[in-house]
């Protein structure tokens, strides 16, 4: 499967499409989500992406009050789970002019809706729309997105392979263009989250999925998780953006900066040269090796015309010169007469020889 997001083709065969979720990280300043935007292009970003919520659409404040006490990352926000979405929630008066700024700097826009309003309203701009975790059984509104007819992109943290399966299929019956990512909703950054990444559900994707792009939204540090997924085959990757991690706010943390940003994406380019052909062949640039390093049959003394062949009177050796034989033909050439002259250490090539 092989779809375009913009300009860009999404695929096993493509790049790996990188995806900076600056999501709440603007911290409620059109000018700092400009910049952010402009900070990821320069970092190797290929779309920014944000989201579309209001606070009464996405959480209610007394079912989290009703909890006992806020949970899992939550627990260390200063402010109540409503306070703080509504905090990060983003007005859509400004979506014109982050589609605006991306075109501008030229990256891709998009945004996560969390409401049918959202998803309404954001079609126009959108090249894609990426789901959230969160939203993977609520099936009337994946199907919605999807009915849109623009690639959609999904996460799966959270969520058993059942889930994922129910979703997957409401997608793709209404749209052929899907890429799925496996995902771990742990935001606390703690380096123990490596124990829970489970990159090999990618391998299960692959063979329950095959008419999908694979891809990894992420929440650890560092890339072993991105440059793992890439030689499963994942082709899109999302993580969190931000110029700054000190900064308060609930997803600066984990984010990545410009830096390592930077670092990640000319890390995967590198792999993906590496990773290069399934065929099994002499490279290009080891076409010198065969002959240095490979050995052919020569003479372990001076040899006469005349004489017949036995194993003692034939050396492997380094160099392959090229055009003489090659040891697995051993055998066949023993018990062969020599129609020349073979000095000490000089090839073997079968136009010297005869039964």
């Amino acid at each position: 499967m092989e779809f375009k997001i913009g300009n860009h083709w999404i695929g096993e065969k493509h790049p790996t499409y990188f995806i900076a979720d600056i999501a709440a990280n603007h911290d409620g300043d059109l000018e700092r989500a400009k910049l952010l935007i402009k900070l990821a292009k320069d970092a190797g970003a290929d779309a920014a992406k944000f989201q579309n919520f209001s606070a009464p659409k996405i959480v209610s404040d007394y079912g989290f009050k009703s909890l006992g006490g806020q949970q899992s990352h939550q627990s260390k926000w200063k402010k109540s789970v409503f306070e703080v979405y509504q905090d990060a929630s983003v007005s859509f008066d400004w979506t014109p002019i982050l589609k605006e700024e991306c075109d501008k700097v030229g990256i891709d826009y998009f945004s996560s809706p969390y409401d049918f309003e959202a998803i309404d309203q954001l079609d126009e701009y959108m090249l894609a729309y990426k789901i959230g975790s969160g939203e993977i059984d609520w099936i009337e509104a994946l199907e919605r997105m999807a009915a849109k007819g623009k690639p959609i992109i999904i996460a799966t943290g959270a969520a058993t392979i059942g889930e994922v399966q129910k979703a997957v299929h409401a997608i793709l019956s209404i749209n052929k263009e899907l890429v799925l990512m496996q995902c771990n909703t742990n935001y606390t950054a703690d380096p123990e989250n490596y124990n829970h990444i489970h990159l090999n559900v990618l391998k299960t994707y692959a063979a329950m999925f095959p008419e999908v792009v694979l891809g990894l939204s992420d929440h650890t540090h560092g890339h072993a998780t991105v440059l793992g997924a890439v030689a499963l085959g994942a082709r899109v990757i999302e993580k969190h953006f931000t110029d700054d991690n000190s900064r308060e706010g609930p997803d600066h943390k984990f984010a990545m900066n410009p830096q390592t940003w930077a670092e990640m994406v000319e890390n995967t380019r590198q792999l993906e040269m590496a990773l290069g052909s399934p065929d099994k062949r002499v490279a290009d640039n080891e076409v010198d090796t065969v002959v240095i390093q490979r050995r052919c049959l020569r003479a372990a003394r001076d040899l006469k015309a005349g004489e017949v062949l036995t194993r003692d009177m034939i050396d492997v050796l380094r160099p392959a010169t090229p055009g003489a034989i090659l040891p697995d033909h051993i055998q066949a050439v023993i018990g062969m007469k020599l129609l020349v002259d073979a000095p000490y250490g000089k090839e073997l090539r079968w136009g010297m020889l005869s039964n």
